[in-house]
């Protein structure tokens, strides 16, 4: 019998076929906090459990294709409530494992609480369409059919959130799952898949495998059982994915990160701009995709901007993420914190020193002081590839067409923002911008579950998540005509004799 903890997870990160697996090789899951502090530990699937999983998936498949969208979604909405009564236990075990401040953490929750509603009423919604057609007495229609089997690959900076919203789509449109979370923070994931199943989830229509990423990823898709990919991480394990499975001709959709800018025109809102632009780069200690990279700041504003800007950086504690009043938590692990460290040794080395931070407080667990740099070149590393971490570079720029060509000229495009109280300029800044998502006065980050969410160029495979865009990636479209039969002649009565 698995044991189970307070938050209704069990002490196992393996899910084959409704049955959590209590044997086997484990993995354990320390807080980078306090490194030395063991938050818990799941079973770490091998080439054998991942088949085992994607063969079950692909039996569970055609029975929960043939469940009524209606009951696909009252399962959904039980989840939800099931994690919503689970919140203050998940949020807590979420910053212990991955390192962000209680408040996000319990933000976080709340996001994958929204998407499981958000599918769960989708599920009931209309999901083809009904079209004129060129033929007389011919009912010419398209219906969505799943895919099938759906392999979520999903990472460790919001372990929660992003399996909710691969999940909940691909479930509330008819597809079986199997989810890899991620090695460094799987024990939310795992609590999400034990409230799907408590709500009534049939066996084998979700299946977790944990485990080490050069084991299970390949598995997971290289299996002939499955038929899409989803997939959020890096530039390079993403496109290695999608290249791999190219000959197999199969869905992929690609979420890779970004080097998101912000523009601040001169006639910004002061405090609105420096507020958001430093919520957007210091979040979760850096640790967004969409995370604010460059801040491009015009000259009338510049001064007073950077100004105001350092001194609310300057201002913020770093510390144990479940303290009161603590800002930024660590750096998820310590392969992430030695890399960030790696790239502020390289800008060192090219000549780049930051006006503010760049150091590790004393101490045990992953942390990064938040760091300000001022006017690096465009082209360096530092402002071109995603740093990933509390690192943020002020730039200038001569005007709006000129912040422009500086936000742009990365390979990314993800997210950006711009701030002004013009409209006219405003509407300017997001034709200009190439970004799969444009803010107007708000921070880079954040999504809500009911628009799309996705880049442009290397941040992307040009596909996107959430919302109805979600139909087209975990559905195929088929388009039915449907032509009246000749009319049967009227019966003719003998005549009377």
């Amino acid at each position: 019998m698995t044991a189970v903890n307070l938050i209704g997870a069990p002490e196992s990160g393996l899910l084959i076929d409704g049955a959590w697996e209590s044997t086997g090789t484990s993995l354990p899951v320390t807080n980078p906090a306090r490194p030395d502090e063991l938050v818990g530990a799941v079973v770490a699937a091998g080439p054998d459990e991942v088949r085992a999983a994607c063969a079950a998936a692909e039996r569970a498949a055609p029975a929960w294709r043939a469940t009524p969208g209606p009951e696909r979604g009252r399962i959904l909405h039980e989840a939800a409530t099931l994690l919503a009564e689970r919140r203050a236990g998940i949020a807590e075990q979420l910053t212990r494992e991955e390192g962000k401040t209680l408040p996000e953490a319990l933000g976080e929750v709340d996001r994958a609480i929204g998407f499981l509603r958000y599918y769960g009423t989708a599920a009931s919604q209309a999901v083809g369409e009904v079209l004129p057609s060129a033929v007389g007495d011919r009912l010419l229609f398209t219906v969505r059919e799943p895919l099938g089997v759906v392999a979520a690959i999903t990472p460790w900076n919001f372990p929660i959130a992003i399996p909710a919203w691969k999940i909940a789509p691909a479930l509330a449109f008819g597809n079986a799952v199997v989810l890899k979370p991620s090695e460094v923070a799987p024990l939310s994931a795992v609590a999400l898949a034990a409230a799907l199943q408590d709500a009534g989830l049939p066996a084998g229509v979700l299946n977790v495998v944990c485990g080490e990423p050069a084991v299970v990823g390949p598995a997971l898709t290289d299996d002939p059982a499955v038929k899409a990919i989803t997939f959020t991480g890096s530039h390079a394990v993403g496109r290695a994915i999608q290249a791999g499975v190219v000959e197999r001709g199969i869905k992929v959709q690609l979420e890779l990160g970004g080097q998101n800018p912000v523009i601040v025109l001169d006639d910004a809102d002061l405090d609105q701009a420096v507020d958001q632009a430093v919520r957007g780069a210091m979040g979760s200690s850096g640790q967004k995709c969409t995370a604010t990279s460059r801040v491009i700041v015009t000259p009338g504003i510049r001064e007073r901007f950077t100004a105001a800007f350092l001194e609310r950086v300057r201002a913020l504690s770093v510390g144990d993420p479940l303290q009161s009043g603590t800002d930024l938590g660590p750096l998820a692990s310590e392969r992430q914190r030695d890399g960030l460290r790696s790239e502020l040794e390289r800008a060192a080395a090219a000549g780049q020193t930051p006006v503010l931070g760049g150091g590790s407080p004393e101490g045990p667990g992953w942390f990064v002081e938040p760091t300000v740099y001022l006017d690096p070149d465009p082209e360096s590393r530092l402002a071109q590839e995603e740093i990933f971490g509390p690192v943020v570079a002020v730039l200038a720029a001569d005007d709006l067409e000129d912040a422009l060509r500086i936000a742009n000229g990365v390979r990314y495009g993800l997210s950006a923002a711009v701030f002004t109280r013009d409209i006219g300029t405003a509407l300017r800044a997001v034709r200009g911008l190439e970004a799969g998502i444009v803010h107007v006065n708000s921070e880079t980050t954040g999504t809500e579950p009911q628009v799309p969410f996705g880049g442009t160029k290397d941040s992307s495979s040009h596909s996107r998540e959430q919302g109805t865009a979600a139909i087209e990636f975990f559905t195929s479209t088929k388009t039915v005509y449907l032509d009246l039969p000749p009319q049967a002649p009227a019966a003719v009565e003998p005549p009377d004799e």
